[in-house]
């Protein structure tokens, strides 16, 4: 599955036993798939703007010489870059469409990142998703599917960040 898109169409309302003690029935024919990996370069300009747009003032994330002056080697991304880049994958919101979730009954229920170290203008980075999990709440009314991420430096493969979203299709909610 890793490294080519698949029609998920006939898997959403697969049903595969129910969720011990809870009595959901997940559509689990989805854990495992994997989108295609996306390389992004790290820009100087979009990290200023992102600056600006949350309020960081500090030098460190605005210009090279602020950030060089704190001991960086160029301007440093804020932690919120590592959603910028889950955006630039190349299937950009298609990615709910391949887990089965319409865009108009989405929620995004959960965001978090582990940082391993800082991501800088002029870094390029290798990013990839996947899904982890998907379950059911509500009688199957709510789905869940719960997404991992990983941002690696692209020439060395060091790990930068890892990420886990959990989107919610809200079918009967």
């Amino acid at each position: 599955m890793s490294g080519e898109m698949r029609d998920h169409g006939a898997v959403h309302g697969a049903v595969q036993g129910t969720d011990e003690g809870t009595g959901e029935r997940p559509d689990r024919a989805i854990v495992g798939y994997a989108w295609p990996a996306w390389e992004v370069e790290v820009e100087a300009g979009r990290l200023r703007l992102l600056a600006k747009a949350i309020g960081e003032t500090r030098p460190m994330y605005t210009s090279v010489e602020g950030a060089r002056a704190a001991g960086y080697r160029s301007i440093v991304a804020p932690p919120t870059f590592a959603f910028c880049l889950l955006a630039d994958s190349p299937v950009g919101p298609g990615y709910l469409a391949d887990v089965g979730i319409p865009i108009a009954r989405v929620l995004h229920g959960e965001q978090q990142f582990t940082f391993h170290q800082l991501l800088c203008a002029g870094d390029r980075v290798r990013v990839t998703r996947r899904v982890a999990d998907a379950y059911e709440k509500k009688g199957g009314a709510l789905r869940f599917v719960v997404l991992e991420s990983e941002v690696r430096m692209a020439d060395t493969g060091a790990l930068v960040a890892t990420g886990r979203q959990v989107m919610v299709d809200r079918r009967g909610a």
